[in-house]
């Protein structure tokens, strides 16, 4: 799926090529993401169903609530209590760690609220929320009479307190998403009926003033999507749920993109390890996408981890990432029709002293015990018949046959790397081929381009790939990527590949790999050979 560059700010922020994963599917309609930052899973409500769910990297999809008062929209306040907007209610609520619930905001002036919807915290602790009549409407909510007669958009006080309605009571058909900019000094709400974007000026004490129009004519006969869901880039960019996926506008109003999704998309939230994975909650789905821009710094953002590390949804610091996910447990492979890859497994790569030892790449290569982790399932595979080819970057002195069209090769260059005959090019100890294995080299990151590597495939008749070897999110992808196109079933033991640090490895497994590979271990895969 290709998404839309308008203007080229547009791919500073995103890879116009960047594949859209599904990490969930058969729910009714589903809405509220928002991303743990420390236990690191994303919460999301299925309205009509009436339950909320979790997604993390390990167990995949659990159902944490129901009921769940047809929630919508969810955010966290600093110290980590999620703030739920609830449907059914016409309630905003906190629910605390230990199980507290404790009710923010269920009246105006005395009237019963419409049905809160979509909700934001401010750095001094006050609460924004809006309030459409979703709720009153059957599925989404319990079908009753409206007790006011406009929808507003309200400021529930850093120190509690009832409702402030924030702005002219028609000015709003049905007010939905709202988000702040980065410095808070804006406050963007979007209307689904209307379909503009408004903006406010945003005061010291909360109030807002000034609201103009941002962007307008969010609509399209042809393609579903409304503006619904709606978060603040880092860079003042705002990204809305909108016809076809999520339109990107510049802080100057201007349409510079558009993310495209599967299904229509109903709300959208940042999160993973370094918040640069973008969750869309699409109708009957939830998707992910890797983008080069985080969001605008929120409060629940600093919070502290178990520990004391700070997680940072900026370039600052990051946390530990998330463990990889791993997958195809019952995994059966025909060893007649199997090879086995060991890809770059050379001194120069991965070994202390090697041209690239300052990459940390010596260091994660330990930490997944990658040499002996291979070597075993090499072992193992040559005695069930599985060929096993061994892949190396080979230069000849001066690189004269080296293209310098690419940061990497230039970095081969010019530390010297892979020299034929030296002792970087040779492979790492305990990784040397065996008799009955092929060696095959390459000048390329992907093991196919320019190599013999699908000559001996086909010779030997394999179309089962177990694919190893440095670095993950480099070689190992690569070669993964092609090999889908190619029509080969690709095997990526996670614990037989390294790269330069833990946070690569684990974007290349979660992520890309996910969608070109069955993702396992090096046990499974032995176990899977009989």
């Amino acid at each position: 799926m290709t998404h839309a560059t308008l203007r080229p700010e547009f791919e500073d922020l995103i890879d116009p090529y960047a594949p859209v994963g599904q990490v969930g599917t058969g729910f009714t309609f589903t809405e509220g993401p928002i991303w743990h930052p420390t236990d690191q899973y994303l919460l999301f409500s299925d309205m009509p169903a009436d339950v909320r769910r979790r997604w993390d990297a390990g167990r995949g999809v659990a159902e944490v609530r129901r009921p769940s008062n047809k929630c919508n929209g969810m955010t966290y306040d600093a110290d980590l209590n999620l703030i739920v907007c609830e449907h059914a209610t016409s309630s905003l609520v906190r629910e605390r760690p230990d199980g507290r619930r404790e009710v923010l905001a269920t009246h105006f002036e005395g009237q019963e609220l419409n049905s809160p919807n979509d909700v934001c915290v401010r750095s001094d602790g006050s609460i924004y929320f809006s309030d459409p009549y979703y709720g009153r409407m059957p599925a989404f909510g319990v079908e009753r009479p409206r007790a006011l007669r406009f929808q507003g958009v309200y400021r529930i006080p850093p120190g509690g307190g009832g409702p402030q309605l924030l702005v002219d009571r028609l000015l709003f058909d049905q007010p939905n998403g709202l988000c702040f900019s980065p410095d808070e000094k804006l406050l963007y709400v979007n209307d689904t009926v209307q379909t503009p974007i408004r903006v406010f000026d945003v005061a010291a004490d909360g109030s807002l003033s000034n609201g103009r129009i941002f962007a307008s004519g969010i609509r399209s006969s042809l393609e579903e999507g409304v503006p619904d869901g709606m978060k603040c880039d880092q860079r003042g960019n705002v990204w809305v749920t909108a016809p076809g996926g999520v339109w990107v506008y510049a802080p100057s109003g201007d349409l510079i993109g558009k993310v495209r999704a599967p299904e229509r998309v109903a709300n959208l939230a940042w999160g993973g390890p370094d918040f640069r994975t973008l969750f869309l909650t699409a109708t009957h789905s939830v998707y992910r996408i890797e983008t080069k821009v985080g969001p605008r710094r929120e409060p629940y953002m600093s919070a502290q981890a178990r520990g004391g590390a700070t997680v940072s949804s900026g370039a600052e610091t990051r946390p530990a990432a998330a463990s990889p996910l791993t997958l195809a447990k019952d995994l059966t492979l025909d060893p007649r029709r199997c090879a086995l890859v060991i890809q770059d497994m050379q001194n120069d790569v991965i070994s202390e002293g090697g041209a690239f030892a300052a990459s940390g790449a010596p260091a994660h290569a330990r930490a997944q015990n990658v040499v002996e982790n291979t070597r075993r399932l090499a072992q193992a595979a040559r005695a069930r018949g599985v060929v096993v080819i061994h892949v190396w970057f080979m230069v000849e002195p001066g690189a004269p046959g080296l293209t310098l069209n690419a940061p990497l090769f230039q970095g081969v260059a010019d530390n010297k790397a892979m020299v034929r005959g030296g002792w970087g090019a040779a492979p790492v100890s305990g990784l040397e081929p065996q008799p009955g294995d092929f060696v095959v080299e390459k000048v390329r990151m992907s093991a196919w381009e320019g190599s013999r590597l699908e000559t001996i495939l086909k010779a030997q008749g394999r179309d089962m790939i177990i694919n190893t070897g440095a670095w993950t999110n480099m070689s190992v992808e690569h070669t993964a990527r092609t090999g889908a196109d190619k029509g080969y079933f690709m095997v990526v033991p996670e614990d037989c590949c390294s790269t330069m640090n833990a946070e690569w490895h684990h974007a290349s497994i979660n992520f890309a790999m996910q969608n070109v590979a069955v993702v396992t271990n090096a046990d499974a895969v032995i176990k899977a050979l009989g």
